[in-house]
């Protein structure tokens, strides 16, 4: 590829990068000299072994090593990482409060403001007085807890309580319906729940007491709950419940001198975690992740790929249903200074997050891709008047970035900033690929593979493939991939799930393809563009395009808001349908659908021109913002949607019924 690139690092800021300093210790420590990305890259995953024992030595993680790093490394489900080797997850994530333990650890704001800070030392004061309460209530290593919870302190003290025991921890955020929250959770059985009596978003103060005693009365497992009140931090809120011990979050952290945090050292391969599918084909896959893996994995990706040191502060829009929770809170780990956010991202001003950014001097900021598009829509230019003086990095992820979305960061946000695209998912609690602090960054491009993760592109055959789109897949075992799926002995929902493509081999489901750039010192790049789901590929005469592909034109159109494609069946064939959601006071018309198919004509092709173009007042998203287009297909077919509490907005599918224009 030619065209320049939007960014790229100076001198100084290569020289300073975490990924320099790794390998210059590379070479002083093991004679492995490696001068830029490209020659780690090769090196990881030539040796992934070498590769992931550097990581833990390099990071110093706390806990007691055994000699061999992996078993059967070329199996695929099948390797094991690390055996013999114990740790305490929550120790790790805790030893800033040993060095330095008037940092602060997090900062919380939801709609109404600041809420509450503490140090690492305070945090770890409350972990241990949470873990104490655990503790008392019959809580031990391998036990489920649950919670239901906003993106808060709670949630945060909850888990590393939770990991200190060994436990595993499992979340949702509070605007799950009840069957959803059952789907999810009667599957786990916990011991204990933790959850708020209610939240606000959008201005609106919204209730959970009935949702909550309904479902503690279905989770026979249940031994105890605590409550906390998110919106009114100092009263106490005790819900009215027929089963299970009830306790009040301001009793269960009540401090105590005489209380010392115990870390409960446990395998590298026990579970840590339990994240779920989105189960819009049926009940949630409950996929387990490993306490050690997830550990290595989001050390190497928040130090090495986005340059995150002691004291960086890190955000991160998320709720507690979605994987980016987990991974951007390990940053505690490195001494990051979180700062949390519960609410509305537009609430009560449509530049609230930005705002945040500023007044915090946050140094990287994260999203959903589809925030950044809607800030474009809204006109947001929050470069305009006040610089971003403190940031240096913009991670989006969720769906692609589109290349018009790199525009407008660069333009009205952030222009010294490195944007990074980033993307892996819930299977792996990580990244496939992301960000690179010393390369540049290309429009519409993720910079380049993740350290350790043997990816590649490959036809319907499994070869791969030099140039052009196809089917991402990982070839080599690394550490985060789920330990097992709950409830799966034999493991055949495992590898049904990954590895019934091709043998031996990742299947991401992910449809892409990577662009590669000769840099100045004659390393190659590898950037990677992902155009969509492979289960959502349209397929019109034989010819696989990505939905991405599609909806970075039509939001080009600033009548249109956002947009959803599927393929219909039609005359033996499949046609591409068009669903596209207007800003407010833009009516449809004939004017307006020829404009959006030229805009596709014009900068795709032919075959990406959609047959009809429908508007609609609504697309259906999952919790964690992503639109749900097999759903919609199943819908527009007239097949059953197995799993509605998976969508935040399931009215919306009715919209897609009976359709009149697709019938003819």
């Amino acid at each position: 590829m030619s065209h320049a690139p939007l960014w790229a690092p100076t001198q100084d800021q290569i020289d300073q990068a975490n990924i320099t300093k790794f390998g210059t210790w590379l070479g002083a420590q093991h004679g492995i000299y490696l001068d830029n990305y490209e020659a780690i890259y090769n090196w990881s995953i030539a040796h992934p072994d070498l590769f992931w024992s550097a990581i833990w030595e390099y990071y110093d993680v706390i806990g007691s090593r055994s000699a061999q790093i992996v078993s059967e490394i070329t199996q695929m489900p099948g390797a094991r990482w690390f055996p013999q080797t114990r740790l305490n997850f929550a120790e790790n994530m805790m030893r800033y409060a040993k060095t330095s333990s008037h940092l602060t650890a997090i900062t919380v704001f939801n709609e109404l403001g600041k809420q509450c800070s503490y140090t690492y030392k305070e945090l770890q004061d409350a972990v241990a007085a949470l873990a104490s309460t655990f503790k008392d209530n019959g809580i031990q290593k391998g036990d489920r807890i649950a919670a239901i919870t906003t993106n808060s302190e709670h949630a945060i003290i909850g888990m590393l309580a939770c990991a200190s025991l060994g436990a595993v921890w499992s979340s949702c955020s509070p605007d799950f319906g009840e069957s959803g929250i059952l789907d999810r959770f009667s599957q786990i059985e916990p011991k204990l729940l933790i959850t708020c009596t209610g939240y606000i978003y959008a201005g609106k103060v919204l209730s959970l007491a009935d949702k909550i005693s309904s479902v503690v009365d279905s989770l026979p497992s249940l031994q105890a709950v605590i409550s906390f009140n998110p919106i009114d931090r100092d009263t106490s809120h005790i819900l009215t419940l027929n089963t299970a011990k009830h306790l009040d979050w301001i009793n269960a952290i009540k401090s105590n001198d005489k209380i010392k945090l115990h870390f409960e050292e446990v395998d590298f391969n026990d579970p840590l975690y339990i994240l779920y599918s989105s189960g819009t084909t049926g009940k949630p896959k409950c996929i387990v992740h490993g306490v050690g893996g997830t550990l290595l994995q989001h050390i190497k990706e928040l130090s090495l790929h986005s340059d995150v040191v002691e004291g960086t502060k890190l955000f991160y829009f998320t709720t507690c249903g979605w994987m980016m929770w987990n991974w951007y809170i390990s940053g505690l780990a490195l001494g990051a200074s979180l700062v949390v956010y519960d609410g509305s991202p537009f609430h009560p001003e449509k530049d609230s997050l930005f705002s945040l950014a500023k007044a915090e001097d946050i140094e990287v900021f994260g999203a959903s891709a589809k925030y950044f598009a809607a800030a474009e829509k809204f006109g947001l230019k929050p470069n305009k008047d006040h610089p971003f003086t403190s940031l240096k990095a913009i991670l989006s992820t969720g769906s692609p970035l589109v290349p018009e979305s790199f525009d407008y960061l660069y333009a009205h946000v952030a222009p010294h900033a490195r944007v990074s695209s980033i993307s892996g998912g819930t299977d792996i609690v990580s990244c496939f690929a992301l960000g690179v602090p010393t390369l540049p960054v290309y429009r519409g491009e993720l910079q380049a593979p993740g350290l350790g993760m043997d990816i590649a592109f490959v036809d319907e055959s499994g070869v791969e493939l030099e140039s052009g789109k196809g089917e991402l897949i990982c070839r080599t075992s690394f550490p985060s991939m789920p330990i097992y799926f709950w409830a799966d002995e034999s493991g055949q929902r495992y590898k049904r799930a990954y590895f019934d493509s091709f043998e031996n081999t990742w299947a991401h489901g992910d449809f892409g393809e990577q662009s590669l750039h000769v840099l100045s010192d004659g390393s190659v790049q590898k950037g990677i563009m992902i155009h969509g789901r492979s289960d959502a590929v349209l397929n019109p005469n034989g010819v696989r395009i990505g939905t991405a592909e599609i909806y970075r034109q039509v939001e080009q159109i600033d009548e249109v808001f956002e947009s959803l494609a599927i393929g219909q069946k039609w005359d033996e064939d499949e046609r591409i349908i068009l669903f596209v959601v207007l800003m407010p006071e833009v009516r449809f018309s004939e004017d307006l659908s020829l404009r959006i198919k030229q805009q596709i004509r014009n900068n795709t092709s032919p075959r990406h021109v959609p047959s009809k173009i429908i508007a609609v007042s609504e697309i259906p998203r999952t919790r964690s913002g992503k639109i749900v287009e097999l759903a919609v297909r199943s819908v527009v077919h007239g097949e059953e949607v197995k799993n509605t509490e998976a969508i935040a907005n399931p009215a919306a599918l009715d919209l897609f019924k009976d359709i009149p224009e697709l019938q003819e």
